[in-house]
């Protein structure tokens, strides 16, 4: 079904309706029509790494996880998969009748905020710091999600629409003041690339952008989303957003007011209860019922294209017997493989899966299934920890397992027990050959408006590049009393681990959030059974880097493309277990749209494994500020060990173009260099890896 047919199919359907009933439908709890036929409809669904809040579901890596894959057709194809068993409980609950809340195929997924501060606790659903990588992989989840067929396999919703990467404690208020420039150079294009990968939802952000409510933005959501980028999908409100419009931001003095100025910038839809003052607005003359009718034929548009009303629904076939069946659950290990990044490797890795020594796995993280899961999160059927996998992989090892720490907070004769748990996990360390020391943070540190406010947390935003101190003391008197250590940090961002645990450590792995099977992923790993082929989505600030100010949307000194100083692990980095090597690196053919480059890259080393090959644009002598780098290609490759293949990139000029004041792309004045490897042209990626990256010149 085209989206002509399903708007026509919308519009005969609306007009049935009286201006009451089409203004109830502005609600994401849309109630039951029953004179028309239409059941009730829930819009509020999750699916940002796997069918989430509704029972039993494959739980895939987190979204920064997946970005660290740097592998667009790795995250189509998980995508695919959350639709697919997306459609199996829907078929379940539609048969039971049961319409309830998360039970829907309308995903408020994903997230496509920029990540431009390691310090945002949600920065752990979205894919990176970089628009590139955040357009490319945001792109391929929607068309996962959607699929290919005549109609919608789900309905996937780019989010939060626009400027919004923290600070949690004060987003209801918060007024993110952005000048054209950055807006249009880093923190539009991923939402413009998804509209043009066909999205079908735009949600907007709590905060104020320059002024104006996210969800009653008349620049952002008429200006720029309707009518210079032409979406035509439904805009939906985050959830209370719509509320805070009046509450807090003080922009208007009543609920009706707010419910006006979101309708009137085209929100069709209300998480939340603010619209049921869409009456009063009505009533005074604030809205037109045409405005309420267009907003609410949006609306049964997309449930037209999800075949809602069809006589024999879509995807009906789909069983439920494919819910985190055995091959999602291999997909999942197979996702969660290539997540991790290796920071660090002093030869020491990969261990012998058949040794006999002893490995004690220490950390809060040995046996957190919260570690696994991340936030936004379903739950699955199986979970492998950490220490379970350990204990899997090297199974004739002699294994102790002790937690060490909490994630944040050591007390002495708490009153609920004895809670300082440090002499336990140095006692495991003291008396083991190999220590898996497991740390990082779950969703309870960083994560959405947790509510908390402490020394490391401020309602889910770190206030520290570091390790908690409690998990600090506990590492470094680890190393103290065991020489072969092996960090793995599960956490959505950058932590520095401190100049004597990195020092000492025999080598760092960052998990991320590696969903349910993370701990076997992480286990084969170590193992060697899988070679790790992670990048950082993310750069890896030093503890006592000088970032600017949280609230300062400003992107100087922000992400690797406007970085000031050196980071301790530049974005695009992570090693390897082989060795690969580029030459040939060539234009093959370019127009004024695209830019066709070659290379050749052999694995000359003796173990299989999967390159991430990326190419940067480097601007120079140009008048207009331009970020260091901007990645503009990427490239999965699998090679056996001793082969060879040429590998070619179709670059966008979009991403070569320069960003000047007034937030126009135009082509730079200087000139412009590709460079072609497996990290970022950078003098520390090639420290830390041993190579440069070829150059090519445009």
């Amino acid at each position: 079904m085209t989206k002509a047919e399903a708007m026509a199919k919308a519009k005969a359907l609306v007009a049935k309706m009286t201006v009451e009933e089409k203004m109830t439908q502005l609600l994401y709890n849309s109630p039951a029509i029953e004179r028309l036929g239409i059941n009730a409809h829930n819009w509020w669904n999750e699916g940002a790494h796997g069918v989430a809040r509704a029972g039993t579901a494959t739980v895939f890596p987190h979204t920064i996880a997946m970005a660290a894959t740097f592998d667009p057709e790795l995250i189509n194809t998980i995508a695919d998969v959350v639709s697919t068993e997306a459609r199996a409980k829907y078929n379940k609950h539609v048969e039971f009748g049961d319409f309830d809340i998360f039970k829907g195929l309308t995903f408020w997924a994903p997230n496509i905020n920029i990540f431009r501060d390691p310090r945002w606790g949600r920065g752990q659903e979205t894919f990176g710091e970089d628009p590139f990588l955040s357009s490319t992989l945001g792109s391929a989840f929607i068309r996962g999600i959607q699929g290919d067929g005549e109609f919608l396999k789900a309905a996937a919703c780019s989010k939060h629409f626009a400027g919004h990467s923290g600070p949690e404690k004060t987003r209801h208020g918060f007024d993110a003041k952005i000048s054209l420039k950055d807006l249009y150079e880093t923190y539009l294009p991923a939402f413009e690339k998804t509209v043009e990968a066909g999205v079908s939802g735009v949600m907007g952000a709590y905060n104020r952008t320059n002024g104006e409510p996210c969800c009653a933005h008349s620049y952002l959501l008429v200006e720029v989303l309707r009518k210079k980028w032409g979406f035509d999908g439904y805009i939906v409100s985050d959830c209370g957003a719509l509320g805070d419009i009046y509450k807090f931001h003080k922009f208007t003095e009543t609920k009706a007011e707010a419910a006006a100025v979101a309708l009137n910038s085209t929100c069709d839809l209300n998480c939340g209860e603010t619209y049921e003052a869409l009456v009063d607005a009505y009533e005074q003359d604030l809205v037109t019922e045409e405005q309420i009718t267009e907003s609410c034929e949006r609306l049964y548009m997309i449930r037209h294209l999800l075949g809602e009303f069809e006589e024999t629904r879509p995807y009906s076939d789909i069983g439920y017997e494919v819910l985190d069946c055995k091959a999602h659950r291999e997909l999942n290990l197979r996702a969660a493989e290539q997540c991790p990044v290796l920071l660090k490797n002093s030869g020491f890795l990969p261990l012998d899966k058949n040794t006999t020594k002893r490995i004690a796995v220490v950390g809060p993280n040995a046996q957190s299934v919260t570690a696994l899961e991340g936030n936004y999160n379903g739950y699955a059927s199986e979970y492998v920890t950490v220490a379970d996998g350990i204990r899997r992989v090297f199974s004739d090892a002699a294994i102790s397992v002790e937690r060490g720490s909490n994630y944040c907070f050591e007390a002495l004769n708490h009153w609920s027990g004895f809670n300082n748990m440090l002499s336990d996990g140095v006692a495991a360390a003291s008396e083991a050959d190999i220590t898996v020391l497991a740390l990082g943070l779950d969703c309870s540190i960083e994560g959405e408006d947790t509510g908390f406010d402490d020394a490391y947390t401020a309602c889910g935003d770190k206030k520290s590049f570091y390790l908690p101190e409690t998990q600090q003391k506990l590492a470094e008197a680890v190393c103290d009393v065991c020489e072969n250590v092996v960090v793995v940090l599960l956490c959505g961002s950058a932590i520095d681990l401190g100049d004597k645990v990195t020092n000492h450590a025999k080598a760092i792995i960052h998990g991320w959030y590696p969903g349910a099977m993370g701990g076997l992923a992480i286990a084969n790993i170590i193992a060697g059974v899988a070679s790790p082929c992670g990048k950082l989505p993310v750069t890896m600030f030093r503890g006592d880097h000088d970032i600017p100010d949280f609230e300062d949307y400003n992107m100087k000194g922000r992400t690797y493309r406007f970085i000031e100083g050196e980071a301790q692990y530049p974005f695009g980095f992570g090693l390897s277990y082989t060795e690969f090597g580029y030459e040939n690196a060539k234009i093959i053919s370019a127009d004024e749209n695209k830019i066709k480059l070659s290379v050749e890259i052999t694995n000359k080393g003796s173990l299989d494994g999967i390159e991430k090959a990326q190419v940067y644009a480097k601007y120079t002598d140009s008048r207009t500020v331009t970020p260091n780098f901007q990645l503009c290609g990427i490239k999965s490759v699998k090679l056996a060990a001793g082969e060879k293949a040429e590998v070619e990139f179709e670059i966008d000029r979009y991403w070569l173009k320069a960003v000047i004041d007034d937030g126009s792309r135009v082509d730079p004045d200087g000139n412009i260099a590709l460079f072609v490897g497996g990290h970022q042209p950078d003098s520390v990626s090639d420290r830390l890896t041993g190579y440069s990256c070829l150059k090519v010149e445009l």
